[in-house]
């Protein structure tokens, strides 16, 4: 099985991929890392460079797991985006990064992360950064 995680170039996303790498390897699985960049955006913060990408390969492969990493250059929502990889990948589990907001901005603001907890069709584990 596969362990997906959606990873942002933020101590989120470094926590959530350190989270996917010990569920990994407790259970002998494989993990899919999947960044994207918004259309709608000339500059995404939740886009990781070609370096980060590397980084992140040969980071999986020290650490003895068998893993791809992909980037999805074209998008609007993440959210879809990542449920549709859900939908194709059909991964044991989703790992994602939180962060502390307000009740305004839960208002105020979509979050990805409080639709995938929602409509993912595999157990979502949530992992803050210290």
């Amino acid at each position: 099985m596969t362990i997906l995680v959606g990873y942002i170039p933020t101590p989120q996303g470094e926590a959530a991929l350190a989270a996917a790498i010990a569920e990994a390897k407790a259970h002998d699985e494989s993990v899919l890392v999947l960044n994207m960049s918004r259309d709608d955006k000339l500059v995404d913060a939740h886009r990781a460079e070609s370096s980060d990408l590397d980084r992140l390969d040969h980071d999986l492969a020290e650490s003895g797991v068998t893993h791809e990493v992909r980037r999805i250059e074209h998008g609007t929502d993440p959210a879809d985006q990542i449920l549709g990889v859900i939908d194709r990948e059909r991964p044991r589990m989703l790992v994602i990064g939180i962060r502390h907001r307000s009740p305004v901005g839960k208002l105020l603001l979509g979050s990805t992360a409080q639709r995938l907890l929602l409509d993912a069709t595999c157990p979502v584990l949530a992992v803050k950064a210290d």
